[in-house]
């Protein structure tokens, strides 16, 4: 029987070694994209589906996980890549800036992995990977991107709680921290940087591939990081 896995941020750099890679190892993947970005997620797969939606917009997100279980039955895994980078220090961020932070990278996921949570609780199994970051995980490395770090933040502590009220099943959520993904933007972005050092999107997506295999079933609670030689 096969798989289904959903993508968020499809179209981005690492949801796109994500979608790569899922494919490969046999799922059907389903990818958000803007709808912007109808002719950039680059994936003209029989294994892959691509739909428009506004993951900011609570409703809209849970129509969709709707109509994806409608569709295919059963969601086995989500990996919820979709999200936005501010800088900024506490002198010069502003409250709506820590809002706009907020929805770009907990709403976004909360949106989608609410109601995924519940079907996989029914269903008894099923793998959530949310994307958090070094800024998130520690305030040590959060000088200048306050509203960065306190967006991510708040994912480690939703990834808890949805670990503790699943225990019993096979529901596992867990938190990928990354350190720098060697991307174009970053790469055009910090052009002096030792690129060898930072991290490609597709071992990130090799890494949550084996969290979602027999493998890996045993693992509980999980916080990977994923930081390469940096």
């Amino acid at each position: 029987m096969t798989k289904t896995a959903i993508v968020t941020g499809a179209a981005g750099n690492l949801g796109q070694a994500v979608v790569k890679k899922f494919i490969s190892e046999g799922y059907f993947v389903i990818g958000t994209i803007l709808p912007t970005e109808q002719e950039q997620h680059g994936f003209s797969s029989t294994s892959f589906e691509a739909v428009a939606v506004d993951l900011v917009q609570e409703e809209k997100a849970k129509q969709f996980v709707e109509s994806i279980i409608n569709k295919y039955g059963t969601v086995d895994a989500a990996v919820l890549t979709a999200g936005g980078f501010a800088m900024g220090s506490i002198t010069t961020t502003t409250a709506a800036d820590i809002l706009q932070q907020y929805k770009l990278n907990f709403e976004t996921a909360y949106n989608i992995a609410q109601p995924l949570f519940a079907h996989m609780k029914q269903q008894q199994s099923g793998r959530i990977f949310f994307i958090g970051s070094k800024p998130g995980l520690s305030a040590a490395n959060s000088e200048g991107m306050v509203a960065y770090s306190l967006g991510k933040s708040l994912l480690f502590r939703l990834a808890e709680l949805m670990n503790h009220e699943a225990k019993g099943t096979d529901v596992v959520t867990s938190v990928l921290v990354p350190s720098t993904i060697d991307t174009p933007q970053n790469r055009k972005a910090m052009p002096d940087a030792d690129f060898s050092k930072w991290v490609l999107p597709e071992a990130i997506a090799d890494v949550i591939a084996f969290h979602c295999s027999q493998a890996a079933s045993i693992i509980r609670e999980p916080v990977i990081k994923v930081y390469g030689s940096s």
